[in-house]
């Protein structure tokens, strides 16, 4: 995943900070608004996560930091949830007037409640996901002690402790929580909706998916995220929240399909892009996305396959479309034909044709079963044919790579 660094002005004139992800090859198919949860800024671990499988699949994602959080302008303390509302809608009408006007909100804890909202605000939005979204906000003030509420009522201002972090907030903020009905705006929403939640989060309990499932419309999903935290802490759960949403969201946004066919040059269009942590690797290949990843015991998720597996997938891959190619102009009755792999590294002593001053090569085992009523010459032209696919005949050919640094 890539991003660019950006900023734009909310009503007030307020400076917010921005990062726009990017599939790898920067040629998104649609832009979706990430709005993050109320203690939580753009760079929130779970968002990055979550934004970076949206990535994978062609969608590029918008998070920015509310007024007044992170790096953005503004004193969170003169914020409310509508001035959450209208940053959003802000930056869809950035996004329309600079890229391309967004078709997916989604939206974390407080986050979700304001998409909920905003989505309504947004003529573009085709669909709207939320994460442990609250049906009420207004509950926040639950999570206030007795001193602060005191200290609420007395001086109009209090510290709400979430999550280990203390935030500053006026009697506005609640009064203001109190006018805006989630319900309501579920109930007119009219849009595909996905819900997450997690039947143990202790700030948002799971009464709150349920209401908000309830007031929805068809068509409306629910995915539990059994035993995740309500800031998905656990890395695997923003991954699965993400594959999902990325899933679920290609049937709702109308995104072009890729033709898979190479430039008008005849050349194939490969881009491959690792980050600054781990192995993973986007692939982006003739507009289709892919996964690279390492195991882990070498240091990698194990996200997707490796480079190698991909090489000896390509073989795999090549030799069936071949002897698909043939059985089909000769009419022969070949239903279908499995071929099994392996690749492994082996010393040059057991190989009688290597070089002399070669210690180990690479070893692939190619083993196919053809399924059909075929005679023994059919079976024999077959396995010749085999040898004769494009990427065996690459592999066993002396390549020519060239590699140069872009400017």
């Amino acid at each position: 995943m890539q991003f660019q660094k950006l900023s734009f002005r909310n009503v007030e004139g307020k400076l917010l900070s921005a990062r726009l992800d990017l599939p790898a090859d920067q040629k998104p198919k649609a832009f979706a608004i990430f709005a993050h949860c109320f203690t939580c800024t753009k760079n929130f671990n779970a968002v990055v996560n979550i934004n970076r499988a949206l990535a994978v699949h062609g969608i590029a994602v918008l998070r920015f930091d509310f007024t007044g959080l992170g790096e953005s302008e503004g004193d969170f303390a003169e914020t409310n949830f509508s001035t959450n509302v209208s940053d959003l809608v802000a930056a869809a009408e950035f996004l329309r007037e600079n890229y391309q006007a967004p078709t997916l909100l989604v939206g974390h804890s407080l986050g979700g409640g304001a998409v909920l909202l905003a989505a309504g605000k947004i003529p573009s939005v085709l669909a709207v996901s939320t994460i442990a979204a609250p049906a009420n906000p207004v509950n926040l003030v639950n999570l206030m002690n007795e001193d602060s509420r005191k200290r609420m009522e007395k001086e109009g201002e209090a510290l709400i402790n979430i999550s280990g972090k203390d935030f500053r907030i006026r009697k506005q903020f609640l009064q203001d929580l109190q006018q805006n009905r989630i319900d309501d705006a579920v109930n007119s929403l009219r849009k595909p909706l996905l819900i997450f939640h997690s039947p143990v989060d202790g700030i948002v309990s799971i009464d709150n998916a349920a209401r908000i499932f309830m007031a929805a419309r068809h068509p409306k999903s629910f995915i539990s995220l059994d035993t995740a935290d309500h800031l998905l802490s656990n890395r695997g759960d923003s991954l699965y929240v993400g594959s999902v949403l990325a899933s679920w969201a290609q049937r709702y946004l109308k995104l072009p399909e890729q033709s898979g066919m190479p430039s008008d040059d005849g050349k194939s269009q490969v881009v491959a892009r690792i980050g600054r942590k781990g192995f993973q690797t986007e692939i982006v290949a003739n507009g289709h996305s892919l996964i690279a990843d390492e195991p882990i015991p070498v240091g990698g998720a194990n996200t997707g396959p490796n480079p190698y597996d991909l090489l000896v997938s390509a073989l795999g891959a090549c030799t069936g479309m071949t002897l698909r190619m043939y059985a089909d102009r000769k009419k022969i009755p070949l239903e279908a034909a499995v071929v099994r792999l392996t690749h492994r590294k082996i010393h040059a002593q057991d190989c009688a044709e290597c070089a002399e001053n070669t210690r180990t090569i690479d070893s692939i085992e190619r083993e196919i079963e053809l399924q059909g009523d075929l005679d023994g010459e059919a079976r024999k032209r077959l396995l010749e044919i085999a040898d004769r696919c494009p990427v065996h005949r690459t592999l066993q050919s002396k390549i020519q790579i060239e590699t140069r640094l872009k400017e």
